[in-house]
């Protein structure tokens, strides 16, 4: 598994962190990362995902380059 660690204390938009979580609690899809469970840890929100090879999609998004052709094929997928 993997844990996304978000500070709920630092987020100016706590709405947008609540809407994501619902979005992924109800939907799984064999080509995103499937949510399992969350918890809430003092003023940190836990949230457990299965976990993937490569990092994060910030990472990646950051340190490589794609063409037109396979930015629209990742997001036809």
């Amino acid at each position: 598994v993997a844990v996304k660690k978000v500070s709920l204390g630092k987020q100016p938009e706590k709405e947008l962190i609540l809407n994501e979580l619902l979005v992924v609690m109800n939907n799984k899809h064999p080509n995103i990362v499937n949510y399992l469970d969350s918890y809430l840890v003092g003023d940190k929100l836990w949230i457990i995902m299965e976990y993937m090879d490569g990092g994060p999609l910030s990472r990646v998004i950051k340190e490589v380059r794609l063409a037109e052709g396979e930015m629209a094929a990742i997001c036809r997928e």
